[in-house]
This record gives C-alpha cells, structure tokens and sequence, in this order.
C-alpha cells in the first residue's frame, strides 16, 4: 500500500508530525517544551499553549522533508489519548481541519498502542519486528502496562500500575535527590557511574501481573529524610549509588512480572516500548534474560522510544488498510478508561 500518511503526536510537551509512505518513515520531526524545566515537571496550560505555536511549523516542516505536499497525504493520523487533554484538543483540533480542508480520512490513534506498533517502523536501518502473538512491557512517565498483542489491531491488557508508573518513579525520585527534569535520564546517567548494592529499597508484594511503584518512592523519600538529618551532604556524597540502586530496584520490578507474565502464557517474543525502554539498565536487563529465558527479544531505536508522531502514523497505516476511520465528531480523551468509541 502506497500511501502517504501524515502523523500528529501531542499527548504531552512534545510536538510532533511524521510523514509514512507504506510502513516507510520519510520525516520524523519534534519540537521539545523546554519552559517544563524551571517547574520540575510538565505544566499542561504551558504545554498546550506551546503545541499551538509549534504545530503548523512543525507539521509543515515534516511534510518539506517528506519531499511531499500537502496534497500528496491520503489520510492523517493523530493522537486522540490517553495524555493532557488541552494538548491533545490542539493535535486533534488540527487534525480535524486538515482532513476536512483536503477531504481525506481521519484516523484517531491510541497513544500506547503506537507505541507498540513503533516496532513495525520500517527505515534505512531497521531491524526485525516481533512475531504474533508477543507480549511488550509498555514503559512510560504516564503508564506501565504488560500487553499481550495477538495482532496490529487486537492487544490485551494483561497487567498494569496500580498507581504510579515506572517512568513516573523516576522522575518523583529524581526531583526528591534535587536532580534537574526530565529526572529519568539523568538517573540512568548517574547509574552507570555508581554500585547497584549499595543501598537496598523494597519490593512491592503486589498481587497478579500488576505493579505498584508508590511504595517505592515513599521508601527512598523516607531513606534519604532519615539519611540527611545525620549528614545533610547525603546525597551530594552518595548520588551515584543511590541512582543505581533506585534504577536496578525498579528494573528488578518491571522484570519480575514480564518473566512471570511470559511463563503464564507461554510466550516467548518480547518486546519494550514507550519512553523508559531508552533506559540503559532496562535494555541491559531484557538482553539477559532473552539469553536466560530463550526469549526473542525486539528493542526499539531511541529515536521510537519517546513520543514520537512516527509511531503514529505507523498505527494509522494499519487502521487505514482496515479502512478504520473517525469522524469529524471525535474528541480526545485523558484516561485510557475514559475512551469512548
């Protein structure tokens, strides 16, 4: 299938616009909120405020290096949810007025299923997909899920956060060591240089396929308000090993409930998606156990793992083939529960 389709992500604070021509990626574009910094975490009104400056930029430039016009596109994706809702009424917002101006299909797209279906990618340096069915470990600041997927259209939730999310953990915990935002690559940075071992924090006893991570960063805030009542040079001294402990903890976590999950049910092709796939201690982890456990393992490029509209539009190829589209009455939602058809 030869057709251009235009992507649109802006769940968050990034915008971003990808053109695909079959399954082939031909522009990939996106415009960072570095406003978010100063306040530690991302501000939706400054966010959806931003996306409404960066979105005909960003959109227009991704088609030029398409080396395409706006008359080429067949279809346009965007993301309808979950994320900040004033972020995604600008993507959907446009979206909407792109297919009406142009009278071409509308097709909304889950932002945690592109992210799986980020994998299907197919560019000058791409590896092989996953097999069906495969189980991926959805790893964001917004959401961690075990998905067990059976096709590009059919994918069961099988385990998922009862609180906060892994990506989530990372960054609280972060900003509990005074360290800048976003707090998780810079942990994953200050792992590498300390001991693991060092400190020792506590594994949830949480039941089925599910994860909790609340529990663990109250334990680290208590440690460290503990810890620096005696020396309050704790931190300073000790940053390295506490970012290490703090990653192989929540690692330990996320790793436990995929190799159960993939003993349940006797798959063996894994995958990692979403934006703490990019963290080094976790692609390290699912490497070794894909060794252990006989696993095909499937690791997304970094350029895949954050939002990103590529992934969009990949899940919109799928959707077009199927002629699965929306109508002009759509609206987005925050909460995957929340999803209305």
């Amino acid at each position: 299938m030869n057709k251009y389709i235009l992507g649109i992500e802006s769940s968050c604070d990034d915008t971003s616009a990808s053109v695909l021509r079959g399954n082939v990626i031909l522009s990939n574009i996106i415009a960072n909120q570095s406003v978010h910094e100063a306040y530690g975490g991302v501000v939706p009104e400054l966010a959806s405020r931003a996306h409404q400056q960066n979105i005909i930029p960003v959109i227009d430039h991704a088609i030029r290096k398409a080396n395409v016009s706006k008359n080429d596109i067949h279809a346009i994706a965007f993301t309808r949810g979950p994320g900040l809702l004033g972020s995604l009424l600008v993507g959907t917002s446009f979206a909407k007025s792109f297919a009406l101006s142009q009278n071409i299909p509308l097709i909304e797209v889950d932002h945690l299923e592109a992210h799986i279906l980020a994998h299907f990618i197919d560019d000058a340096n791409n590896s092989k997909a996953p097999d069906f069915p495969f189980l991926c470990l959805t790893v964001s600041g917004g959401h961690t899920q075990i998905v067990k997927v059976s096709s590009y259209t059919d994918m069961q939730i099988i385990g998922q956060t009862i609180d906060d999310a892994a990506g989530e953990a990372f960054d609280k915990i972060a900003k509990i060591m005074g360290l800048p935002y976003p707090g998780g690559p810079v942990i994953d940075k200050l792992a590498k240089e300390g001991n693991p071992d060092a400190f020792q924090f506590p594994m949830p006893d949480i039941s089925d396929l599910n994860y909790s991570f609340s529990g663990l960063k109250t334990s680290v805030l208590y440690f460290l308000r503990d810890q620096l009542k005696k020396d309050k040079d704790f931190i300073e001294k000790n940053k390295a090993d506490l970012a290490s402990a703090v990653q192989q903890t929540i690692i330990k976590i996320l790793m436990k409930k995929l190799k159960l999950a993939a003993k349940q049910t006797g798959i063996n092709e894994i995958a990692i998606a979403g934006g703490v796939s990019a963290n080094s201690g976790l692609r390290q982890a699912i490497t070794d156990a894909a060794e252990e456990l006989n696993w095909n393992t499937y690791i997304p490029k970094f350029q895949y793992t954050t939002d990103n509209a590529a992934m969009i539009a990949m899940a919109g190829y799928f959707k077009y083939r199927d002629k699965k589209f929306a109508s002009q009455k759509i609206a987005p939602y925050s909460r995957s529960g929340s999803r209305k058809r």
